[in-house]
């Protein structure tokens, strides 16, 4: 088995970007599964342009996109992506899309094809905290996990996509007062555990757990 993982480069305000970090610590091979990594572009177009051509060079079984969430104390497997684009910032070539398709003839959502609640339970065993999340917002996480769950249907049959948020570095905190954070370490952790369900049930149906929430 092969999966790609991908993490974004740093966007915003920020100089670096806990998802690609972990992504870069991650070892080489996960419970069989060969781990090949991604650095892409926080930016609305392109970020999927990237992933596609990796996906044309090499035939992998999952993709796991990695992304910040800041303001977030867990890492989160999402749940559902939306087709829209609506940026609050700037990506960073400067695209700021509002209200718009990503794909017009594209679902109005995709689910993720991962077993996002497995993902959760592993993560926890290890220590972590973690949740299910349904929103991916509607920058360029949403963008990339809609993008790849699209092309999923439409180019690559045999991939099965999908989105994990990871909290903010210490670092990134130091002037956000009040903003939960996680280390480097607990977080490269925390995706190995994710992954290694992601492998774990490969063919089968993900845990039936208790993972919604009020709002």
């Amino acid at each position: 088995m092969k999966i790609l993982v991908t993490g974004f480069d740093p966007f915003g305000q920020d100089t670096i970007n806990p998802a690609i970090e972990a992504v870069k610590g991650l070892p080489e091979v996960i419970k069989g599964a060969e781990i090949i990594k991604l650095e892409i572009p926080t930016v609305f177009g392109k970020s999927a342009d990237t992933v596609r051509i990796k996906l044309q060079e090499i035939n992998v079984d999952y993709v796991l996109h990695v992304g910040q969430a800041g303001g977030r104390f867990a890492l989160t497997p999402e749940r559902v992506a939306i087709n829209l684009d609506d940026a609050r910032i700037p990506d960073n070539d400067g695209n700021q899309p509002i209200d718009v398709s990503i794909q017009k003839n594209g679902e109005a959502a995709y689910f993720s094809q991962h077993p996002v609640k497995a993902m959760v339970q592993a993560i926890k065993e290890v220590g972590l905290p973690a949740a299910v999340s349904n929103s991916a917002g509607t920058f360029v996480c949403n963008h990339i996990m809609y993008q790849s769950l699209f092309m999923a249907k439409t180019e690559f049959p045999q991939l099965k996509a999908g989105f994990i948020h990871v909290p903010f570095l210490p670092e990134q905190v130091v002037e956000r007062p009040g903003m939960p954070a996680m280390s480097l370490t607990d977080i490269t952790q925390g995706l190995a555990a994710a992954i290694g369900a992601i492998v774990e049930f490969d063919g089968k149906d993900d845990l039936s757990a208790i993972g919604g929430q009020n709002h």
